[in-house]
């Protein structure tokens, strides 16, 4: 059965100050959440960002004086109740806009019919493969290769290891991650001794890891999120593989601490300056990501302190984007919203800075990415 979840904010929004009776007409955004299953704990960050953006946008009056409606589905990390959930949005709920989450395989499934229907799609994942798709969709994941090659400038910089195995689940995401680790080895010096793949239900990698350790690796560059990066290190450390390095794809907060409880300084991963920063925000440079960060984090910690603020964030800021190009449409659905998105130029957001254009949907071009690791139970960039 799936699984209904719905804000609703309209009797709470025509008594919210700058909100008059307009605001019995709301604008539901949809959301396709895999609240089960693999991508819980990503998606679940996703939704309370989401959450948090539309309140504040709500509290002060709303988008073209309606308030803002989240409806989200359960698409059970598969995509084939994506495809239930989707239709069921779009035909029960009249939402005029999507904002997804994280698994890929699910937005891909439904995007040749959301496109029919003229839909905008704002997501975590990647684009759909279609070009007809692509027009309509904007993506707020940086690009795979940043993950990969904020990895391999660390090794080649910062190591004498010039050897690797890569371990990676059969995600679309984790596949296009794949294909660029093994393409882009050589241009760091680097060498992908093995190639190993994992189902995210697995319990044990040993022989996995195993193989890679004899063939020589001296890190392994493991590709996908989920609970699978905690059992890898601890394999690690069972085997006493003290020399192996693990490098860990982005990944949930609470995940990332508990790797690198078990693995110390052989845990290593790329980050996102506002997961790291959360508790420190001047260590983010760019004034203007800085004070985007600070409207973020203060809502994230009163309401969601434990949801993870580099997931929270990039869905804060799809929301943001979606006010300002309404705003700039004064429209809030069909081709006037989304031509308004492709030309809002540069946005310096609390998770990252977005460059959307007519030609470029991922709209991180630069890399958000640092390399981190585990150090007293607090994430810390590695120096």
């Amino acid at each position: 059965m799936t699984v209904k979840k719905a804000i609703v904010l309209v009797a709470a929004l025509a008594a919210a100050p700058g909100l008059g009776a307009s605001a019995q007409s709301v604008i539901k955004i949809g959301s396709s959440l895999g609240l089960t299953g693999y991508g819980s704990l990503t998606d679940s960050h996703w939704r309370d960002g989401l959450e948090l953006a539309i309140a504040a946008l709500n509290a002060k009056g709303g988008v073209l004086g309606h308030g803002l409606d989240l409806v989200y589905e359960d698409n059970q990390s598969t995509p084939q109740q994506a495809v239930v959930v989707y239709r069921k949005m779009m035909s029960e709920d009249g939402v005029k806009v999507f904002d997804s989450g994280c698994i890929s395989a699910g937005n891909f499934a439904a995007a040749s019919f959301v496109t029919r229907a003229s839909i905008p799609m704002f997501l975590c994942s990647i684009l759909p493969r279609l070009p007809e798709e692509q027009k309509w969709a904007f993506s707020f994941l940086p690009p795979p290769k940043f993950e990969v090659d904020a990895r391999y400038e660390y090794l080649k910089n910062k190591t004498d290891i010039r050897k690797v195995g890569i371990l990676s689940d059969p995600s679309p995401y984790g596949m296009m991650m794949r294909g660029l680790a093994e393409k882009d080895a050589a241009e760091y010096g680097l060498a992908v001794v093995a190639n190993e793949s994992y189902q995210q239900e697995d319990a044990d990698f040993s022989i996995q890891i195993g193989r890679v350790n004899s063939a020589g690796a001296g890190a392994i560059i493991m590709i996908g999120q989920g609970n699978a990066v905690v059992t890898v290190a601890n394999n690690i450390k069972h085997l006493g593989l003290t020399k192996l390095l693990l490098m860990g794809s982005v990944n949930e907060r609470d995940l990332l601490l508990s790797a690198g409880k078990v693995l110390g300084p052989q845990y290593l991963f790329p980050s996102p300056a506002i997961q790291v920063a959360e508790d420190d925000l001047s260590m983010i440079a760019d004034p203007k990501s800085r004070a985007a960060a600070e409207a973020f984090v203060g809502p994230l910690k009163a309401k969601f302190a434990n949801t993870d603020p580099g997931q929270a964030a990039r869905a804060w800021d799809s929301v943001m984007m979606f006010a300002l190009a309404a705003e700039k449409a004064k429209a809030t659905d069909g081709a006037a919203l989304r031509d308004a998105f492709e030309s809002l130029g540069h946005y310096a957001g609390a998770g990252a800075a977005y460059d959307f254009s007519p030609e470029e949907h991922v709209g991180i071009t630069k890399n958000p990415y640092e390399i981190a690791n585990v150090i007293d139970d607090k994430l810390t960039f590695k120096q």
